[in-house]
């Protein structure tokens, strides 16, 4: 029996109808690769082959009245690969705009949580000849880094399939009864009190400690400090959607050029992005954006009393100098802030986010976020933050998806009451790919914001010649 970590059941617990909690890989395929040629029958039955040897794949969840803690995951006795994967054609002419639009759509569909928290939808009609392939997977079961590990091995270096041994195929995700569900429950339970008066301890010294950075100027930017914009506000189920891809060599040579980090470059452009986006529409705020930036912890040591779970990241804050004209300038001041964000997120233990997520009440959770939803409140604060930007290093190397060539991934993560913008760019093959998923209502063409990105990288690029 697995259970899920109090961060994992979290993303449960948060998901309303219009806050849904999974995460989204949009792959763009040459399906000329395919050995014998391609077929949706043949992609489906490799699919289910591979996933034979991957019981994520398999695996639901459980939960019961008599369990007290968290949820459990189980193996899906009745696994059907046809209730998970089908078959779709976008309407004429099968360009960047229909393909965007279904996928928009199919976001805003929640996942049923009656079998395991995935589905493949096989898109054909494109214009170009090739398909895609949209995954979407709970949260709850992925975060960045294990999504990537996941799409990692449904690939291969060739079209080729892979052989799988036995042992793989053995594998399973596990069975619980009731009774031993409600069992291991209440010995969690009781084990509260000793993670209580570890944690204590340690969270008590985080507001002296942020106090103490930010009369220094060493601080990263505390919750709540954001600026009011558009899509900071309660979020409706119907999501918009846009992506590119950009040249990793140009980043690189931008990143090496000003001295920073390539994820400082990531930050810089979208933050440019963002700044030409608002501005075009008289609705740029004097303050610069906030951005919470995930932060994978799969490396740390882990506290004995978290429940090791799946998700396994932090979040940390930075501004992003929005309120910088100049490109080369912005660029500079954000690798500053950057740098003091680490420093400050680095002093911290990465335990803790992990550790209070443990005692999560889930009925009371539940019921605070469709309170706090219907009664619209994101609208009565400041904003936690503006948004998310995400940064997931992939593999620099051709792969191939079920046999076909992968040309481009672009991930696509969840938005959230108050925060109605994901930015998230994945790193794969020699590209950039970078994709953003905005509430509707709040975003209605994220386009411009793509165009953007790509116009503020060709800026640092010319600000990089002699």
């Amino acid at each position: 029996m697995e259970r899920l970590s109090g961060l994992d059941a979290s993303f449960l617990y948060l998901e309303t109808r219009s806050q849904l909690m999974h995460i989204i890989g949009l792959i763009e395929l040459d399906p000329e690769t395919v050995q014998g040629g391609y077929s949706f029958a043949k992609m489906r039955d490799e699919l289910e082959r591979r996933i034979g040897a991957l019981p994520t794949f398999r695996r639901k969840v459980r939960d019961s009245i008599l369990n007290l803690d968290h949820p459990v995951w189980v193996e899906d006795r009745n696994f059907d690969i046809e209730r998970h994967v089908h078959r779709v054609a976008v309407p004429a002419p099968g360009g960047q705009q229909e393909l965007a639009d279904f996928c928009a759509h199919i976001a805003g569909v929640p996942l049923d949580r009656s079998k395991p928290l995935w589905e493949m939808w096989v898109i054909e009609g494109l214009a170009d000849g090739k398909i895609a392939v949209l995954l979407r997977m709970h949260h709850a079961g992925v975060d960045g880094v294990t999504a990537s590990d996941l799409l990692a091995q449904l690939c291969t270096l060739t079209p080729e399939p892979p052989e799988l041994d036995d042992v793989s195929l053995s594998r399973t995700a596990g069975d619980s009864s009731l009774l031993g569900l409600a069992a291991d429950g209440a010995l969690q339970i009781a084990r509260r009190p000793l993670s209580f008066a570890r944690l204590l301890p340690k969270t008590a010294q985080v507001p002296f400690e942020w106090v103490s950075r930010a009369l220094r100027g060493e601080a990263m930017p505390a919750p709540f400090r954001a600026p009011r914009t558009p899509f900071n506000r309660s979020i409706t189920p119907h999501r918009s959607i846009a992506y590119t891809q950009v040249s990793l060599t140009d980043l690189k040579r931008i990143k090496d050029h000003f001295g920073v980090k390539l994820n400082d470059v990531v930050l810089s452009v979208c933050a440019g992005a963002l700044r030409n986006y608002l501005d075009d529409r008289g609705e740029l705020p004097e303050q610069p954006l906030v951005a919470m930036v995930p932060v994978s912890v799969h490396g740390d040591n882990d506290d004995d009393l978290v429940t090791q779970g799946t998700n396994k990241v932090t979040g940390m804050f930075t501004k992003l100098a929005t309120d910088v004209a100049d490109p080369v300038e912005r660029i500079t001041t954000i690798g500053e802030q950057v740098r003091k964000s680490k420093d400050h997120h680095g002093s911290m233990d990465s335990n803790l986010l992990r550790g209070w997520a443990q005692f999560i009440p889930p009925a009371t959770m539940g019921l605070a976020m469709k309170l706090y939803s219907s009664n619209e409140l994101a609208e009565h604060h400041p904003p936690v933050f503006n948004l998310v930007i995400s940064n997931v290093p992939g593999p620099d190397f051709p792969l191939y998806y079920l046999g076909a060539k992968i040309d481009a991934m672009y991930p696509l993560g969840p938005v959230f009451h108050g925060s109605g913008v994901n930015i998230t760019v994945f790193s794969q093959n020699g590209h950039l790919n970078i994709g953003a998923i905005a509430c509707k209502e709040h975003v209605p063409d994220p386009w411009p914001l793509m165009h953007a990105f790509e116009h503020e990288v060709k800026a640092l690029l010319e600000a990089c010649d002699p």
